[in-house]
């Protein structure tokens, strides 16, 4: 019988995990989270009292994805249907909570899961080296929950950040590699943009970077820039209280517009809607966009992202911050499928309503 876990099973989890893996086990502190978070779906299969297998599905707030975090039989009990039942009702969970797409990671020496996933509808998209405790690499594959929604997840190759004040560079770079193939990622770019493009001054540690100085660092990589942003010093100034550092800010953002006249750009005063963006894309461009986060991963701060893709309900955003110790991973953050409304909802931010937006266009 399936059923929803509960806590009273997290002995039972544990011992079945045992028999399951013999590396990247959940611990018992782990399924006790998952069970208590409220958007992380468990289905176990019991008969008479004893579990047979399970199924944990991760929700991602405000977005329509899904991700497969785990899925085990009893070894003793497999070929039996189980793991196929237990994988039908996890998407079936995850479709009745919104998600239209399910993601997952599975073993490269997993022969017989990724036969079943496949069999089943799911495709490979992408390869992560040295994922596994034995340092083998994870298959990383996707499912249309949706069938008739589809969208490229290859238009943009993705790039993380490797530090918590550069997600402004991570999503230029992807954006420029976008466009221009012979761009290379690497964290000493990642780094250099951030130097030309930052703020000097955030709330609290490095500073982050804004929309003027990314898209003077786009264009003088030869690339055709547009900039839309509300006032961009009083952005950055709402952020910090001292008035040494608020100066300090006024005058780097200064410095920006004298570059930006300089080089006969002009930034746009009138807000990018997500249908703008979806025009956008279709044309060929790729947006970078300043959203607010909170409804993304409940972090306050302003954070950017790339929009890579569209279809009639969705925007698909790459988002550079892989958060490993709330179990996200690049899985999670490449191609997230955002509601039209929801995104447009995203695109302001602060008691002010500000907004910010790039567009890097082709060659």
């Amino acid at each position: 019988m399936l059923r929803d876990g509960v806590l009273a099973d997290v002995s039972a989890l544990v011992d079945l995990e045992s028999r399951c893996f013999a590396t990247d086990r959940l611990s018992a502190r782990s399924f006790r989270h998952f069970l208590a978070k409220g958007r992380a779906p468990l289905i176990v299969d019991d008969v008479d009292g004893v579990l047979q297998g399970y199924a944990l599905v991760l929700l991602h707030p405000n977005t329509s994805l899904a991700r497969l975090y785990s899925l085990a039989v009893d070894p003793r009990l497999r070929a039996k249907g189980i793991g196929r039942a237990l994988l039908a009702a996890a998407e079936a969970r995850a479709l009745e909570q919104g998600a239209t797409r399910m993601r997952l990671e599975v073993h490269q020496n997993n022969a017989a899961a990724q036969a079943l996933y496949a069999d089943v509808g799911y495709h490979a998209f992408a390869i992560e080296s040295d994922y596994y405790e034995d340092h083998a690499a994870a298959v990383r594959m996707e499912k249309h929950l949706a069938p008739h929604l589809s969208r490229d997840l290859d238009r943009v190759p993705y790039f993380a950040q490797s530090l918590e004040f550069t997600c402004g560079p991570a999503c230029l770079i992807m954006a420029m590699r976008a466009q221009d193939k012979s761009i290379e990622a690497s964290r000493q770019l990642e780094l250099q943009l951030w130097r030309e493009a930052t703020t000097i001054f955030m709330t609290s540690g490095h500073g982050g970077c804004g929309p003027l100085g990314l898209a003077l660092a786009a264009h003088k990589r030869g690339f055709k820039v547009d900039v839309s942003a509300s006032d961009e010093t009083e952005m950055f100034i709402d952020s910090v209280r001292s008035e040494d550092k608020k100066n300090v800010i006024r005058l780097v953002e200064e410095g920006f517009q004298s570059e930006l006249a300089a080089a006969g750009m002009k930034v746009a005063e009138t807000p990018l809607t997500a249908h703008d963006l979806c025009d956008l894309l279709d044309q060929g461009a790729i947006p970078i966009v300043l959203i607010s986060a909170y409804r993304l991963s409940g972090d306050k701060a302003p954070h950017w992202v790339v929009a890579t893709a569209h279809d009639e309900r969705f925007i698909y955003v790459n988002d550079p911050f892989v958060d490993i110790p709330e179990n996200r991973t690049e899985t999670d953050c490449i191609g997230i499928p955002i509601t039209l409304p929801e995104f447009e909802r995203m695109l302001r931010f602060g008691r002010r309503k500000h907004f910010s937006a790039i567009v890097i266009h082709p060659h």
